[in-house]
């Protein structure tokens, strides 16, 4: 029962998330009139709309896909190389002042493109609430058993509230609405690659600090 209610729930919200851009669209559209100015602020709007549906639709595709742990492509992952390149990625999806806060040598098991999209995700998500002027941190710690990616950074915070919901599909924080407009799957996208692998999200956020976000994994997973 709390299965089917928790799947009616999310269905619920992805036709709410899809139905406001096309709402958007179609209202545009009929109002289309002949003045050439106005007829490409519309288009533009349109296709703006249009792209977030498609976003929306890569996210939900990419959510499925990563709860499910057999279509992990597994492969050893150099940890002080990978550590690198997570930073570098990172610091083009937004301009802030980028830092690798520690590289650990060794290497662990997991799948490199699903990680990769779990740490971007997280650096998005950073860029939404930092300014850039502020420090946003990427690092990488081995343990004898685990592995740890975090990213850091020196926003507003999270109220202890929303850190207990924010990793469900199509939550916010309170005040997100406000700052970005985004697609409410990033969090859960992260969450569902950490269990997928055998491993989950950390968070450590104080209001007024900053957040870190870390994804804790097993160095080799069980089935691998």
């Amino acid at each position: 029962m709390d299965t089917a209610k928790s799947r009616w729930g999310f269905v619920h919200d992805v036709t709410h998330e899809l139905r406001d851009p096309i709402t958007i669209c179609i209202g545009h559209l009929e109002l289309l009139g002949d003045d050439p100015k106005e007829r490409r602020r519309t288009i533009a709007l349109v296709i703006d709309e249009l792209d977030r549906m498609g976003r929306i639709v890569d996210d939900l595709q990419l959510l499925a896909e990563a709860e499910h742990p057999d279509l992990l492509r597994l492969e050893p992952i150099d940890t002080a190389l990978f550590s690198q390149e997570l930073t570098a990625e990172a610091s083009t999806v937004g301009p802030r002042r980028w830092m690798l806060d520690h590289s650990a040598d060794g290497t662990f098991i997991a799948d490199r493109d699903r990680l990769t999209e779990a740490v971007m995700n997280l650096a998005r998500n950073a860029v939404q609430h930092t300014r850039e002027d502020e420090i946003i941190g990427i690092g990488m710690s081995v343990t004898e058993t685990d592995v740890r990616i975090w990213v850091r950074d020196s926003g507003p915070g999270i109220s202890v509230s929303d850190q207990a919901r924010i990793f469900d599909p199509f939550t916010r924080g309170s005040d997100a609405h406000r700052r970005y407009r985004g697609g409410g799957l990033g969090l859960a996208i992260v969450r569902a690659i950490a269990e997928a692998h055998g491993g989950r999200v950390e968070l450590d956020s104080r209001l007024g600090v900053g957040s870190t976000f870390t994804i804790v994994l097993p160095q080799y997973p069980a089935k691998s």
